[in-house]
């Protein structure tokens, strides 16, 4: 299909068309010509959408979607559809699947079943065999399958020595390794944050100290063995200093932080609401204006929805029983873009990602593929079930005022609009 993109707002600092409005020609996924004003050709659809802005592609890396075994919450096809229609071009996918991504097999399972889509499948692998801990999965295989990262969803590994031979490990073949920040002893039978308002409710916690002794941990064993560190979803003041700390010192530490934990706070508890029942758990104030802080100031480099369906059955429970997550792709940009600048927002939602899970670099520039989000930063919402896409309804921002939304995309030569 060939496009045309009237009057679009470029947002790309790598890109000498940065901030201007340009028409953008695009002719068999390569965006041929960028000018002020561009005739339809024939045989072209001509895209006119109000406001409309482009970036390079985002891409999210903390994706489930629950396919194989949790169909029910999310399918691979489907979930696609909705990364698509909420801006994003590329998704990495996380190991929280029956059976775990332990093995090839199961990597290229996952690889096979998003094969034809417009938005790129990436999976994260298992960092373990079942998930469990123990051993080591069998990550040099997996890497050849397609894996681009290794970690256990949500689930820390308290075996230190096992964590120090994945570091050492992992060079051999240059793979990223992921550490979900929780230590275990100190957050046992918790799932919200340990506050004023926990003991209020009654409410098991989990401290914020669970997460930076286990940062700590990782960030000494990262300078003992060297390798390439990613610490996803960091929630606190500490964990922020921990990672600014040791970037300072040249390690290769990175992070991200959810969209859900630059707005939202543990003052939501009250309403006993389990959609914001999440790992890590909702922090204070304090803690959220510290991690856009962190996010403006380079020390958090990704932004990720950390999209989680459930199902009724695990939401519609009391709070003690239901299960931790949230959706949020069709949330991310519009709940980011309210604390965060746009170019700040496309870095963390774009550049940052790519680089750092080793995907290629995207410019919006003549004779490069046409790998685009298109959006309107400027329209304020309030986020209801209407603008859900997903299976799962289990939004942390329903209710809530968002600013920004995606029109969708164009990518592997398709354009996708909601």
């Amino acid at each position: 299909m060939n496009i045309l993109l009237k009057s679009a707002r470029i947002i790309d600092p790598n890109s000498k068309f940065h901030q201007q409005i340009k028409d953008i020609l695009i002719e068999k996924g390569i965006i041929t010509q960028i000018a002020k004003n561009i005739p339809t050709p024939k045989n072209c659809k001509e895209v006119n959408l109000i406001n409309l802005h482009i970036s390079t592609g985002w891409f999210d890396t903390s994706v489930s979607f629950g396919e194989p075994g949790f169909e029910e919450r999310e399918t691979i096809h489907h979930g696609l559809e909705v990364a698509a229609k909420s801006g994003f071009t590329a998704v990495a996918v996380n190991p929280n699947t029956n059976p775990v991504i332990d093995n090839k097999s199961a990597v290229e399972f996952i690889k096979n079943k998003a094969f034809g889509n417009a938005v790129e499948l990436y999976p994260i692998a298992n960092l373990t065999q079942k998930a469990e801990g123990k051993e080591l999965a069998e990550m040099f295989d997996m890497q050849n399958s397609g894996a681009i990262a290794f970690g256990d969803y949500n689930k820390a590994i308290d075996n230190t020595n096992l964590m120090k031979i994945a570091l050492l490990y992992a060079q051999n073949f240059d793979a990223l390794v992921l550490s979900f920040p929780q230590e275990k002893t100190t957050s046992t039978l918790g799932y919200v944050n340990e506050g004023i308002n926990s003991t209020k409710l009654g409410l098991k916690s989990i401290p914020a100290l669970a997460e930076e002794l286990h940062i700590a941990r990782d960030l000494y064993l990262l300078e003992y063995t060297g390798g390439k560190l990613h610490i996803p979803t960091i929630s606190t003041v500490k964990s922020v200093k921990l990672i600014k700390d040791a970037k300072n010192k040249g390690l290769q530490v990175t992070c991200s932080v959810t969209a859900h934990h630059l707005n939202l706070t543990d003052d939501e508890l009250m309403n006993f609401n389990t959609n914001i029942k999440v790992s890590p758990p909702l922090r204070t104030k304090k803690d959220t204006s510290a991690l856009v802080k962190g996010v403006k100031d380079g020390t958090i480099d990704i932004i990720t929805s950390d999209h989680n369906p459930m199902d009724i059955e695990h939401k519609k429970v009391e709070f003690e029983n239901a299960k931790f997550g949230t959706i949020g792709l069709e949330s991310a940009f519009g709940s980011t873009h309210n604390v965060i600048d746009i170019e700040n927002t496309i870095l963390c939602l774009s550049e940052n990602p790519r680089k750092i899970f080793g995907l290629a670099p995207l410019k919006i520039e003549v004779e490069e593929i046409a790998n685009i989000t298109l959006f309107n930063p400027d329209v304020d919402f309030i986020f209801t079930e209407e603008n859900i896409l997903s299976k799962s309804k289990n939004a942390a921002f329903l209710g809530e005022k968002l600013k920004g939304t995606a029109y969708g995309i164009i990518a592997n030569k398709e354009l996708v609009l909601k």
